[in-house]
């Protein structure tokens, strides 16, 4: 499936879509201030172990402590060099056994701090490189799972022996990219000089920077647009900066020469984001709302804990029963719920609630087509079967914050909930108040402080039993209007 890149870069914010048959099926965002931090390689500081959660707290120099679990923690086997994880079926050694307060320890990001979560730690450090993922501390020689399995065992081989050849130096570590399946030798070669180049530089780094200092900072979203966006389906990478198509040119002829032929430095008079109308497409993605084009819709709901999205026909009746209307529309949504998980950069837990579906054989179909969907994916997913009440689990590897999170905020009235109280409830609420403060307090008058509508439906329909209060407890109850408060924020001054 042919496909198309396009970046919109300005000095605060980079954005680049992923565009196939005029249809947005990937958006990627960077902020200049806020910059993710997956994969950059720190020197920390153990802040704080915590046996009972068998965690570790560790000062990377963000605003938050970040979060090391023992299950990413490297340890070294006795009477060997190497580090690594406890073998399966092993009880991992304690985290108090091997880490401790104070301690500087080298980590990695492996996912950004998530909402109220501090970022999450490995000390396995691996850095990617244009064919290859180096693991300094590992001598493990693997090939990527998306190469055909019939490839792979010749490809492992030319890489062992690559990686053994005294030219290349040094240890550590390779697995294959998809990439480089068809790399040569001398590519290869150049790519692990490279990777090994790098490591140096960070244990240097190491050695001579205090705790909580950056010893190694992944690629920019331009720079990895060349990395992991492009594959022989990229038709074009067309970018509006004429700057930034210097510096993304020589970064390609230097690492990925393949992909210099298809970028393009876009002169159009128009915004380039408005050739497929993808800011649109934005505004679409962080509404709850999906359309489908059968006249079928989806909620998406996305909270701390999971995302559900649910599937509804709408003004679907095009097929000729109720059966076949269901599985039409439970066959699009499909394709439309793996197309704004990518979108909207959605991980964890999902919970799809397709149309309930009477024939078995409809379940099968739609599932099947739901996993193929999800096959396109870049970011892991793992979708299991039905389940006895007819909903579909999966997850999605989730690594950066999603498009909602990164642009958008809770509401500052209803801070996030999706609604509000009605100004009657509001009325009835500044009512009970009075009458508790009346209670404590022997004010000569009270002051009702709210927004417009409470202070008119007080002035109106409420008048009555405002009256009525203000009898029984034998004071006068005030009204002042302000229109910068919230339908659920009030005062009560006591005069």
């Amino acid at each position: 499936m042919q496909q198309d890149i396009l970046i919109n870069w300005s000095p605060q914010e980079t954005r680049v879509a992923v565009v196939e048959h005029g249809a947005v099926q990937e958006l990627h965002v960077e902020r200049t201030l806020e910059r993710g931090l997956v994969g950059n390689v720190y020197l920390g500081k153990v802040s704080r172990v915590l046996p009972g959660m068998q965690s570790a707290f560790i000062d990377i120099g963000l605003d938050r402590a970040a979060f090391l679990h023992v299950a990413d923690v490297w340890h070294r086997q006795e009477g060997g060099e190497a580090p690594m994880f406890a073998r399966k079926g092993e009880p991992p050694v304690p985290i108090e056994k091997q880490v401790f307060e104070g301690q500087s320890i080298m980590v990695q990001v492996i996912k950004d701090p998530i909402g109220t979560k501090g970022a999450r730690l490995s000390t396995q450090i691996s850095i990617a490189g244009r064919l290859l993922v180096f693991l300094p501390q590992d001598d493990h020689i693997g090939v990527s799972q998306k190469i055909p399995v019939a490839e792979r065992d010749a490809l492992r081989a030319r890489l062992q022996a690559l990686v053994g050849d005294k030219a290349t130096g040094g240890g550590g570590g390779f697995i294959l990219r998809t990439n480089g399946e068809d790399s040569s030798d001398a590519e290869l070669a150049e790519d692990i000089a490279y990777l090994r180049k790098t490591w140096a530089r960070i244990k240097q780094a190491g050695l001579r920077l205090p705790a909580g200092s950056l010893l190694h900072q992944d690629l920019s979203l331009l720079q990895r647009v060349l990395r992991d966006l492009v594959g022989e389906e990229t038709t074009s990478i067309r970018i509006d900066s004429r700057e930034q198509f210097e510096q993304l040119h020589a970064f390609g002829t230097e690492f990925m020469p393949a992909a210099v032929p298809k970028l393009q430095l876009y002169k159009g008079e128009r915004p380039i984001f408005d050739l497929y109308a993808i800011d649109e497409e934005i505004a679409r993605a962080l509404g709850r709302r999906v359309d489908l084009k059968s006249g079928g819709y989806l909620i998406v709901d996305q909270t701390e804990a999971l995302t559900t999205v649910d599937v509804n026909t709408g003004g679907y009746v095009g097929a000729r029963n109720f059966d076949d209307t269901i599985f039409r529309t439970n066959l699009e949504a499909a394709g439309a719920i793996a197309r704004q998980l990518r979108l909207r950069n959605l991980g964890g837990i999902i919970i799809v609630d397709f149309i309930d579906m009477v024939r078995e054989d409809h379940q099968t179909a739609v599932l099947a087509e739901f996993r193929k969907q999800l096959g396109r994916d870049r970011v892991k997913t793992t979708a299991g079967g039905f389940s006895q009440l007819g909903l579909v689990e999966m997850t999605r590897k989730r690594t950066r914050e999603s498009l909602a999170h990164m642009l958008c905020e809770p509401c500052a009235h209803c801070q996030g909930k999706g609604q509000v109280k009605t100004a009657r409830s509001v009325c009835y609420d500044v009512l009970r108040e009075i009458l508790r403060e009346a209670r404590q307090f022997n004010p000569r008058e009270f002051r009702v402080v709210a927004s417009p509508r409470v202070v008119e439906l007080f002035l109106d329909e409420e008048s009555q039993h405002l009256a009525g209060l203000s009898d029984f407890i034998g004071k006068p109850i005030s009204l002042q209007s302000e229109s910068a408060m919230a339908q659920e924020q009030y005062d009560i001054v006591l005069l």
